[in-house]
């Protein structure tokens, strides 16, 4: 027997044995699918909001970003009322420290 006659029987062997292995699978699912009971309906979701949804997001975050804008504000301003301070109390104790 050449080689071109053996690889041609082994390949019509291989055809047969996928072919029956095509048929034990579907067996298989099948009676897996009977077996199962039938899935849940997948919830439907709604969209709700649409547009609104987002125009409420931006102006919330806009609020947000002006509240944080103002406390950033009101700190430097913090800051440089206490650095002033500083510097006219440094004044004061060195003319107390000089009139001794």
């Amino acid at each position: 027997m050449s080689d071109i006659e053996r690889a041609s029987q082994e390949a019509v062997e291989a055809a047969r044995q996928s072919e029956q292995f095509a048929v034990i699978l579907a067996a298989v699912m099948a009676a897996q699918q009977t077996q199962q009971p039938p899935a849940a309906p997948a919830p439907v979701v709604q969209a709700s909001g649409g547009a609104a949804k987002w125009i409420g997001i931006g102006i919330g975050g806009s609020v947000f970003l002006v509240a944080f804008a103002l406390s950033a504000v009101a700190v430097a301003i913090s800051a440089v009322a206490l650095t002033i301070c500083v510097l006219v109390l440094r004044s004061v104790w060195q003319d107390v420290q000089r009139g001794r």
